[in-house]
């Protein structure tokens, strides 16, 4: 008869993943051998029974021939990853998390880890005030800000200049020692940092004596940046590796710089666009004429036909502000507004009467 591996588990046939693995851990707490409670017999089953279940396809082919499947010699689930322990295979890609934090102590974190990691450089972010004109036609602005950089001394090599850098002869380079360690899984072969070279790998003979054996130093630097026509106010522009240098020659962060353009009285942005207000006399509206319109590009003149209202829009096509991600132009809107005069004399006013005005 056949392996009931839901059951050993104590799932449901529908189970998801993460239900699969919940299951497998508390009832591996429970019968580990080491444990006071623990059934050596019962954890080989439970540990049998997730091998099989929380893979996906060594699932599938349990949903579809049982676990006799394995007797055919079809591939079956003999052969799980990872390693045997006393009988037991266990499933490296899971110990990192099936005892919590337990996993990264005990060395599971991750497989062929190698050397110790340094750290990528921080990023930065800094805001800068254009006007708006910059804004619109671009700029170039020069930043200077205080940042870790690359040490001049030793360019980030960590050694003092002219002494040997070399092999740690500890763990050959890998920056990791094995040793055996007693675990609530019994003894295993687990990985640790080298105790010698604190996990770079190498040896100095002497580490530099400006950074101290960091690659890095706080300086204040000057940085020259390309502002794009056309961008707006609250938007960002990053520059990658120009953040702060990383710690043990690796790779910088990057500088996000946070654009605040500052508003113009003559100018409102909607956009791409650009919109502004003019007056008309009553004259001109009535009988047409030209007038003065102040853009980005400077002075133009706009014709205004007769009988023109109030209110009245008239857009300048391809008068406004450059698309930033986008090739054009965007257009130009002025709203006139008719000014009525506040006073006629007797002459104007006979002949308004006349016109019916």
């Amino acid at each position: 008869m056949g392996k009931d591996y839901y059951k050993t588990l104590g799932v449901e046939k529908n189970a998801s993943a993460d239900e699969i693995k919940k299951a497998f851990r508390k009832k591996a707490h429970v019968y580990h051998p080491d444990k006071s409670s623990g059934d050596e017999a019962k954890f080989k089953e439970i540990n049998e029974a997730y091998q099989v279940l929380g893979d996906a396809g060594k699932k599938a082919q349990y949903d579809q021939f049982g676990s006799s499947f394995e007797q055919a010699g079809q591939g079956g689930f003999s052969g799980f990853d990872g390693f045997s322990n006393g009988g037991f295979n266990i499933n490296m890609d899971d110990m990192g998390d099936l005892f919590g934090g337990l996993g990264d102590m005990f060395g599971f974190g991750s497989r062929g880890s190698g050397g110790q990691k340094s750290r990528r450089g921080g990023d930065l972010q800094v805001s800068l005030d254009i006007s708006f004109k910059e804004a619109v036609f671009g700029v170039v602005k020069e930043l200077r800000l205080k940042k870790k950089v690359v040490c001049p001394h030793c360019q980030g090599n960590q050694a003092e200049p002219g002494t040997k850098i070399e092999i740690c002869k500890n763990c050959g380079g890998s920056g990791r020692v094995s040793r055996v360690q007693r675990t609530i899984l019994g003894n295993m072969q687990v990985q640790t940092v080298c105790d010698n070279c604190q996990g770079e790998g190498k040896t100095y003979a002497q580490k530099c004596t400006v950074c101290r054996g960091q690659g890095a130093v706080t300086d204040t630097v000057s940085l020259n940046v390309k502002i794009p026509a056309g961008i707006d106010n609250g938007e960002s522009i990053r520059l990658s590796g120009q953040g702060e240098a990383g710690e043990k020659g690796a790779p910088a962060g990057d500088l996000f710089l946070r654009v605040r353009v500052l508003n113009d009285a003559r100018f409102e942005r909607d956009g791409y666009d650009i919109r502004t207000n003019a007056d008309i006399s009553f004259t001109t509206a009535v009988l047409g004429g030209k007038i003065d319109v102040e853009t980005i590009n400077g002075p133009m003149s706009l014709k205004i036909p007769d009988g023109t209202q109030s209110g009245t829009i008239f857009k300048l096509r391809g008068k406004g502000i450059t698309r930033l991600r986008a090739s054009g132009q965007g257009d130009h809107f002025v709203r006139v507004s008719v000014k009525t005069p506040k006073s006629v004399n007797r002459r104007q006013k006979e002949l308004l009467k006349e016109l019916g005005l």
